[in-house]
């Protein structure tokens, strides 16, 4: 169905299933999960499928995909799921008005965007879980007064290696913590 820019089974299980699970260990085993720019399901599914207390969201913007991953939740009859047709900053509010515990974002923008599209709509305590690639102290480094106005701070920086890649890679997991009331969202 061409859902992403790989085609050999080999690089699908170690570049899309085996980078998915990276983040498991850092996540919550209960909650609210929303997976912008869902694709082909990656991470969402994996996650969602290793942590089933999770009641997740996945926002995508082409329709194609998301008639994929609702074809894929009723043949794996998947609860608490759902695939959205949209843009998180158009849909993102309209979906959960407690906030989420979990986002993630995989291949979808630079830091600063899912930073600015995404941070509001976490939860107190919420991860936003970034899948960096390399380069994780640059994007940090670009972020930081933006993550100080969204009350954001770095939970976990994981790195790691893929069989067979050459570049390292690395995980971002930030924690929003608001500790003094605000005035409204931003």
């Amino acid at each position: 169905m061409n859902l992403t820019g790989i085609d050999e089974r080999g690089r699908m299980i170690i570049e899309l299933f085996l980078d998915s699970l990276i983040p498991v260990p850092y996540l919550p085993l209960k909650g609210r999960m929303l997976d912008v720019g869902s694709g082909a399901g990656f991470p969402a599914l994996v996650i969602k499928l290793l942590i089933p207390g999770l009641k997740l969201y996945m926002v995508e913007a082409g329709s194609k995909k998301v008639s994929f991953l609702k074809q894929v939740i009723r043949l794996l009859r998947i609860s608490d799921i759902e695939a959205v047709n949209g843009r998180v900053e158009v849909v993102g509010d309209k979906l959960v008005a407690e906030g989420f515990d979990i986002i993630s974002a995989r291949a979808l923008a630079d830091l600063k965007r899912v930073i600015r599209w995404c941070s509001h709509l976490l939860s107190n305590k919420g991860l936003l879980v970034y899948f960096s690639g390399c380069g994780v102290e640059e994007n940090l480094k670009s972020c930081e007064g933006l993550m100080r106005e969204r009350h954001l701070t770095v939970d976990h920086l994981i790195p790691y290696h893929l069989p067979g890649m050459q570049e390292s890679r690395g995980i971002i997991i930030l924690k929003k913590e608001i500790t003094e009331p605000i005035s409204g969202k931003k």
